[in-house]
């Protein structure tokens, strides 16, 4: 990679969780000439990571004091938290170091936002200012308007209005981002399983026609944790032969955005960002 960071101001922290979305910031990050540090978790992130950045510390979950050190050690003033921690992981894996045990004994609930900002509070202590990664990547955010040849019918719109009351009060208790709905029925609210498995509890009650809605928490702090989606979201409504997927404009990222698309008009899935 670069041979050397250069000012502070361009050396970015990333902390990166799984999935593909860290390699995605690293690499926008590194072509907008940032020297990249990146704190990643073991089990969790693509040792891919490896070679798309300057600078990797390995850490477990939890281990807030080396992650802390890691991103001092590096000057890091600024950061970004991307990818995903697979929640169920929370009650096997943890193994929090005593920085870590500290945060976790001032938490009175273990929800994803109070975890987050508690995290982003003590790296703020430190010098290390949070970030929106979508500030290196603005195409991920989610267009308003319809995104397929299909628009939703009368049936899916009013179940979308009413899925969106539902998801908009599931976020505000801080639970999960998704419903499954039908007929103005709730079929399946996200909880610690995610949104695939979310659409499959409920697509397999709905048999077809299935709408799914995905939404921001009304609280969300949109340095992280937003709703994503992506091709195999569509690939799983369309195992359960759901019928449309209505988003939040400008607060959801959308990966694979042309072959998400693609496979939805393919399949006769709708999908409408509001």
């Amino acid at each position: 990679m670069s041979s050397g960071p250069g000012k502070q101001q361009k050396t970015l922290g990333l902390i990166a969780g799984g999935g593909k979305f860290p390699l995605m910031v690293a690499e926008a990050a590194i072509t907008q000439g940032f020297h990249v540090v990146a704190v990643a978790h073991r089990d969790e992130t693509d040792p891919a990571l490896s070679d798309k950045v300057d600078e990797i510390i390995w850490i477990k979950l939890g281990q807030l004091g080396h992650l802390i050190k890691g991103l001092k050690k590096h000057s890091v003033g600024k950061a970004v938290m991307a990818g995903s921690i697979t929640k169920k992981k929370m009650f096997e894996n943890v193994r929090p170091d005593v920085k870590g045990l500290a945060l976790m004994s001032k938490l009175a609930i273990f929800h994803d936002d109070d975890i987050l900002r508690a995290v982003a509070d003590e790296l703020g202590k430190e010098g290390i200012r949070i970030i929106s990664p979508t500030v290196y990547l603005p195409d991920l955010q989610a267009p308003a308007g319809v995104l397929t040849k299909r628009k939703p019918g009368k049936s899916e719109r009013t179940d979308i209005d009413f899925g969106w009351k539902i998801a908009k009060e599931l976020g505000r208790l801080d639970i999960g981002q998704c419903v499954v709905v039908k007929e103005k029925t709730v079929l399946a609210l996200e909880a610690i399983d995610g949104t695939d498995a979310t659409i499959l509890r409920g697509g397999t009650l709905a048999k077809s026609g299935a709408v799914v809605v995905k939404v921001s928490k009304p609280t969300q702090d949109l340095r992280f944790d937003l709703p994503s989606v992506g091709l195999e979201t569509v690939k799983v409504m369309s195992r359960v032969k759901a019928s449309a997927l209505a988003l939040e404009a400008g607060k959801t990222l959308i990966f694979d955005r042309p072959q998400m698309i693609a496979f939805a008009n393919k399949s006769h899935i709708a999908v409408v960002c509001l």
